[in-house]
C-alpha cells in the first residue's frame, strides 16, 4: 500500500486488583500467598455440590471505597452473576463476576504528564469478582493446578480508551498502584500477581484521506510496568506493519487475545476475542443482591484520604519542591505523611525532602522497611532541618548524623554532632585566617581566578577545596566563599 500514513494509538486498560482482605470473597479460606498447593482451599472455593457462597463484607466496602477514589458513581443496586466458561483452574466451571449492573461505574482517574501536566483518564466501570486458580508448568509434558488462589477477592477496573502512548499507559499502571496502596486495600505487589495489567490496543490510521481502524488486540496478564509498556510498544508498531502488508482493518479481522513473551520481547497470538454472549451471563441464584444505604456510603467514603497525583502537585506548589522529589514523597503513603510531620514541626520543606529522598529512603530499602520503621522520629529529623536552614552543619555531616541516628535513635541530633565534631565553621575571623594561609600558598590559583578567564571557576574550587581539607571539613563553604570573593575581588 502507497502514500503517506499518519495514525493515533488508541489504549484502554483492564486492570484486576487482588484486594487484601483476610478471607477470599465467598467463603472463610485465608489468603495467603506462597502457601503449599491447594492447601488454602474448601468445598465453597472448590465447587464441590451442594455448598453455597457467604459474600465478604470487606472486599465489597474495599471496592467501594477504590471506586470513590476513582470518582465513580455507586450503584444503589448492584447483584451477582455467573460468567461460564471451562478452564482447568476455574472449579466451578463458572465465575463469580458482575455483569449489567456493576458496583461503580462513569469515573475518572488523574495520571501524571511531564512538566507537571496531569491528563483525565475515563473509568467505564469497576467490579468485584472472584479469582480463578493457577496453572503450574514444571518440567516435563504436564501440568498442575494450584487452587489456592481460586476465589480470592478481585477488584476489576475498565478505562475509557483515553491512553495515546506507551508512556500514559504506565503512569496510569503507577497512579493505580499508588491509589489502592494509599487507601490500604491491596499489597498491589506485581511480582504476587496482586495486580494484573490487560490493554487493549489498536490504531486509527489515516491514509490517502482516508480513516482506517486496525482490530483490536488484548494482551493478557501482564505484571510488571516494563512488561506493560514494552507489549504496548511492540502491539503499535505490529498492528501499523501488519496494515501497510495486508490492509487488515477491524472489518476484516476480528479482536483477539496475545500472550507476551519477556524474553523475546514480543506479543504472540493465543485465540480470538470472546464476546459478553460467549459466557453466558446470568444472575446467580446462590447469592442475594446488594442494596446501599446512604448511612453504609457514608461510612465507607469517610476513610477516604487525599490522592496521592494531588498530594504531589501540593507539595509542587505549596513546598516549592521540584515534581520528581514530589513523586518519590508521594509514592507510598507512609511516607508522604512522615514528611508532612517533620514540616509541620517547622522542619524546612526542602531539608526534609532531602533527608527523606536521599538518606532515610536509602537506609530503607538496605533494611527493606519504610521509613517510619527504622525508628528515627519526627522530631529528631525536624531538629536536623534546622541545623541545615542555621548552618550548624554541612549537607555531608547531616547525612553522618542520619547514619548515627538510625543505630542511636534516642541520641538528639545536636548531641551527635557535638560528639562527631561535625559543627560547622562559621566564624568569620577564624576561618579569614585560614583563607589567607591557603592564598598565600597557592600563587598561581589565586592568579588565575583574578585573571578572570576560563581556569577562574576551577581555581575557586580548588581554594575552597583547600579551606575545607584544611578545616577537616568543617568551614562553612558559604561563608568561605564570601571571603574568597571579598578578597579576590
Amino acid at each position: 500500500m502507497s502514500g503517506e500514513v499518519q495514525y493515533k494509538v488508541v489504549v484502554g486498560l483492564e486492570i484486576h486488583v487482588q484486594l487484601c482482605t483476610k478471607s477470599k470473597m465467598f467463603c472463610s479460606c485465608a489468603v495467603e500467598f506462597g502457601r503449599s498447593p491447594n492447601s488454602r482451599v474448601c468445598p465453597v472455593c472448590l465447587g464441590m455440590p451442594g455448598v453455597l457462597p457467604v459474600m465478604n463484607r470487606q472486599a465489597v466496602e474495599y471496592a467501594v471505597l477504590v471506586a470513590m477514589a476513582l470518582n465513580c458513581e455507586i450503584a444503589e443496586h448492584t447483584k451477582w452473576d455467573r460468567k461460564s466458561y471451562y478452564y482447568p483452574d476455574l472449579p466451578k466451571n463458572y465465575q463469580i463476576s458482575q455483569y449489567d449492573l456493576p458496583l461503580s461505574s462513569n469515573g475518572y482517574i488523574e495520571i501524571p504528564l511531564e512538566q507537571g501536566r496531569t491528563k483525565r483518564i475515563g473509568i467505564i466501570r469497576a467490579h468485584l469478582e472472584e479469582d480463578a486458580g493457577k496453572n503450574l508448568h514444571p518440567s516435563g509434558n504436564f501440568s498442575q493446578v494450584d487452587l489456592n488462589r481460586t476465589g480470592t477477592p478481585l477488584l476489576e477496573i475498565v478505562t475509557q480508551p483515553d491512553m495515546s502512548s506507551p508512556a500514559e499507559v504506565r503512569a496510569l499502571a503507577v497512579e493505580l498502584q499508588r491509589i489502592v496502596r494509599y487507601l490500604g486495600v491491596s499489597e498491589a505487589d506485581m511480582q504476587k500477581g496482586h495486580m494484573r495489567f490487560e490493554p487493549n490496543i489498536n490504531l486509527v490510521i489515516n491514509k490517502d484521506g482516508k480513516e482506517y481502524k486496525t482490530p483490536i488486540v488484548e494482551v493478557k496478564n501482564l505484571n510488571s510496568f516494563r512488561a506493560l509498556e514494552r507489549s504496548v510498544e511492540y502491539e503499535i508498531q505490529r498492528q501499523l506493519d501488519e496494515f501497510l502488508q495486508t490492509g487488515i482493518t477491524i472489518e476484516t479481522g476480528g479482536k483477539s487475545t496475545r500472550g507476551w513473551d519477556d524474553e523475546r520481547e514480543v506479543t504472540v497470538l493465543q485465540r480470538e476475542k470472546e464476546e459478553a454472549h460467549d459466557y453466558r451471563y446470568f444472575p446467580d441464584p446462590d447469592l442475594v443482591p446488594v442494596e446501599f444505604t446512604g448511612q453504609w456510603l457514608d461510612d465507607i467514603r469517610s476513610r477516604l484520604c487525599e490522592p496521592p497525583i494531588k498530594r504531589q502537585v501540593r507539595y509542587v506548589n505549596e513546598y516549592k519542591l521540584s515534581n520528581y522529589d514530589a513523586g518519590v514523597l508521594t509514592a507510598e503513603r507512609s511516607t508522604a505523611d512522615f514528611f508532612e510531620e517533620v514540616v509541620a514541626q517547622d522542619g524546612d520543606p526542602k531539608r526534609a525532602c532531602n533527608i527523606i529522598t536521599q538518606d532515610l529512603l536509602k537506609l530503607a530499602n538496605e533494611k527493606g522497611c519504610s521509613v517510619v520503621d527504622l525508628e528515627i522520629t519526627v522530631s529528631h529529623i525536624a531538629e536536623l532541618c534546622k541545623m541545615l536552614v542555621t548552618g550548624v552543619v554541612s549537607a555531608t555531616a547531616a547525612t553522618t548524623i542520619t547514619n548515627i541516628m538510625l543505630a542511636s535513635p534516642d541520641k538528639r541530633p545536636q548531641d551527635i554532632a557535638h560528639e562527631h565534631s561535625l559543627i560547622q565553621k562559621s566564624d568569620a575571623g577564624e576561618l579569614e585566617t585560614i583563607v589567607d594561609q591557603v592564598l598565600a600558598e597557592n600563587p598561581k590559583a589565586v592568579d588565575d581566578v583574578k585573571s578572570g578567564g576560563k581556569k577562574t571557576k576551577k581555581a575557586l574550587g580548588f581554594l575552597l577545596g583547600q579551606v575545607m581539607q584544611k578545616t577537616k571539613g568543617q568551614a562553612n563553604p558559604k561563608v568561605v566563599s564570601q571571603i574568597l570573593a571579598k578578597k579576590l575581588g
